[in-house]
C-alpha cells in the first residue's frame, strides 16, 4: 500500500494549490491523509471538495508556539496516521509531476526489497516571481527526500524540509530518481506572498526584519540565475496556474549585482562543467 500525506492550513488566504497537490498524489496512492489545521477560511471545506475516498482529513489545532518546529510536528501527526509501507510526503505550495508519481511508484516497488534504502528522492524545480521562471542557483535544494519508508523510526526534521532518522537524527539513507517536484511558493499571486511573510514572522521569529523588509518592498527581491522554463507543468496544477497566471502585481525588482552573488554564479559555472553542486547542502546520504 502506498500512502501519500500533507498538511494545509488557510490554503484560501494564503491561495495554496492545495487541490492539485492532493491530486497530483492520488494519481498512485491507495490513500492520501490531509492534516487540515484550524483556519480562518474555508480550508477544510476546499479540502473536502476532492470527492474521493481515498482522502482522509486528520482535524487538528496547530500550536504556534512551536515555532518552525510545529511544522514537523504536523506533518508527522499526517505521517503517522498513514497505513501504507511507503509514503509520498508533499506540502501544500507543491505538485508532483504524474510522471514522477509514476516513477516513485515503479521504484518502491522496485527497490522494496533493499533494507538499506529508507527513502527516494524528487528533482525540484522552483518557479519565482510567476510560472514561466525558475530559480536555479544552490541557494536553492535541487532534491529533497518525498517518499519514505513507513513504520521504521522516520520522522520530519525541524521546520519539515526533510526527514531524519532515530533519537540521534541520523541522515535518512536514500537514492535519486527522475520524479520532479514542482514548487509554486513563490509564483503564487502578490497578495498571497504578502500574507506568507505576516506568518512567517510567527513561525521564525529569528527573520522579522527580512520578512518586513520584503513586505515593505512590494516585490520580489531580484536574484541570480533566474532561467526561462522550458518544460510543461503538471497537468493537475494546469488549471489553478492559468486563474493566475496574469498578476499584474507580482512584481521582481530590478537586476543588480552584490558581491555575494559571485559565488553563486562561480558554483553555477562549476555545476555546469562536471554536474556537482559544490557545497550543497544534504538532508540524506545516497546508497
Amino acid at each position: 500500500m502506498l500512502s501519500g500525506f500533507t498538511l494545509v492550513r488557510n490554503a484560501v488566504k494564503l491561495d495554496f494549490p492545495i487541490l492539485p497537490a492532493i491530486r497530483s498524489v492520488l494519481e498512485v496512492c491507495d490513500e492520501v491523509v490531509v492534516n487540515v489545521g484550524k483556519s480562518e477560511d474555508e480550508t477544510r471545506d476546499l479540502v473536502a471538495s476532492v470527492k474521493d475516498p481515498r482522502v482522509r482529513i486528520l482535524d487538528a489545532e496547530w500550536d504556534f508556539t512551536k515555532k518552525s518546529a510545529m511544522l514537523s510536528i504536523e506533518t508527522q501527526r499526517a505521517m503517522d496516521a498513514c497505513r501504507g509501507s511507503w509514503g509520498i510526503y508533499i506540502q501544500a505550495d507543491e505538485v508532483l509531476h504524474e510522471r514522477g508519481a509514476r516513477i516513485l511508484k515503479e521504484k518502491v516497488g522496485e527497490w522494496d526489497r533493499d533494507a538499506r534504502l529508507e527513502g527516494l528522492l524528487v528533482k525540484y524545480v522552483h518557479f519565482y516571481g510567476g510560472f514561466d521562471q525558475i530559480a536555479t542557483s544552490r541557494r536553492w535544494y535541487r532534491r529533497e527526500v518525498r517518499c519514505i519508508r513507513l513504520g521504521r523510526d522516520i520522522r520530519s526534521y525541524q521546520d519539515a524540509q526533510g526527514f531524519r532518522v532515530g533519537p540521534n537524527a541520523r541522515k535518512i539513507r536514500a537514492r535519486p530518481t527522475d520524479a520532479e517536484m514542482f514548487h509554486y511558493g513563490w509564483a503564487r499571486p502578490a497578495r498571497a506572498i504578502q500574507e506568507k511573510f505576516e506568518i512567517s514572522r510567527t513561525i521564525y521569529p529569528w527573520g522579522g526584519t527580512h520578512f518586513d523588509q520584503q513586505q515593505a518592498r512590494g516585490f520580489l527581491e531580484w536574484i541570480p540565475l533566474l532561467r526561462e522554463f522550458m518544460g510543461t507543468h503538471p497537468t493537475a496544477a494546469r488549471e489553478w496556474i492559468a486563474a493566475r497566471a496574469h498578476d499584474p502585481e507580482r512584481l521582481i525588482g530590478p537586476a543588480h549585482f552584490n558581491p555575494e552573488h559571485l559565488r553563486y554564479y562561480i558554483s553555477d559555472w562549476i555545476e555546469r562543467l562536471t554536474g556537482a553542486r559544490v557545497f550543497e547542502f544534504r538532508n540524506y546520504v545516497l546508497v
